[in-house]
């Protein structure tokens, strides 16, 4: 099956195929590689949780022997084509050896916070050269996955853990949502920013709007005011796909309602979580 999604998208010009094998705990040795050799041999990014809670180390070090980060290393895995979410709890050796093997972080600090899996050490990251992009990580875990309140959140969040309201900048949490995320993906010569050459992804926010005026800084405002609902527009290659917060290629309402009717359906399967 997937490899013959991997042939199905590989010219895509939107779309591209990654293997994500979940995280050590949950994958043996021997299919983390052999997933491996299915993403080199596709050029695809490999995608993987990494050492997100203090509990995963210890599980790791008690069954291998070391780390997830040495564990993945031991077995040949570490390397440009890795994106490791999370990278909550990592030494100082292990932030030079991501970098020094080109790995790229994907950070997701409201997941983070709500699993209380700890605070992760980007400044460390970010200085020793490691390409860090800002996710969301899974509604499960975060909710409204608004990249606006992320932004907000990285910012916020560090500058409280260290005492420091230098230490994460606007600007710095600006690319990382941006032109960081593109580089994850191994897209960042089409995306990510507003380049002469690049596609046009992009989207429009409204600022006129109270909380949103006035403006004396633009990547400020952009971290720290707006949100997800200042979005007018919405262009993808292109394509304008969202005008004045009307989608335009769905039905918004029926996909809403059938949505309404799965999480009824789920809601009669589960109990409500206490998170």
């Amino acid at each position: 099956y997937l490899e013959e999604l991997m042939a199905q998208y590989r010219n895509h010009p939107l779309i591209s195929i990654t293997v994500d094998p979940h995280a050590v705990y949950t994958c043996s040795p021997d299919l983390l590689k052999r997933l491996k050799t299915v993403a080199e041999k596709h050029g695809a990014a490999y995608v993987i949780h990494l050492s997100e809670t203090r509990d995963e180390v210890e599980g790791c070090r008690a069954k291998y022997g070391h780390t997830p980060v040495m564990h993945l290393d031991a077995l040949g895995i570490l390397d440009s084509q890795v994106v490791a979410d999370h990278c909550v709890v990592l030494t100082e050796p292990e932030i030079d050896l991501l970098a020094h093997r080109g790995v790229k972080v994907a950070y997701c600090p409201e997941s983070n916070m709500k699993l209380a899996s700890g605070v992760a050490p980007i400044p460390e990251l970010l200085a020793a050269g490691v390409t860090v992009g800002l996710g969301t990580d899974g509604a499960a875990s975060n909710n409204d996955v608004d990249m606006f309140g992320e932004m907000d959140t990285a910012a916020k969040l560090h500058k409280v853990h260290r005492l420091d309201p230098t230490v994460m900048s606007a600007e710095t949490t600006l690319r990382m949502a941006t032109l960081g995320g593109a580089k994850l993906l191994g897209a960042d010569k089409s995306i990510g920013s507003l380049e002469v050459g690049k596609k046009a992804d992009l989207i429009v926010l409204d600022m006129n709007k109270p909380h949103l005026t006035p403006m004396y800084n633009i990547p400020s405002h952009l971290v720290y005011a707006a949100t997800g609902a200042d979005v007018a527009h919405s262009v993808i290659n292109g394509r304008v796909v969202m005008r004045d917060r009307k989608l335009l290629t769905m039905d918004e309402d029926a996909v809403l309602a059938r949505l309404r009717e799965i999480g009824a359906h789920i809601s009669g399967l589960v109990r409500p979580g206490r998170r």
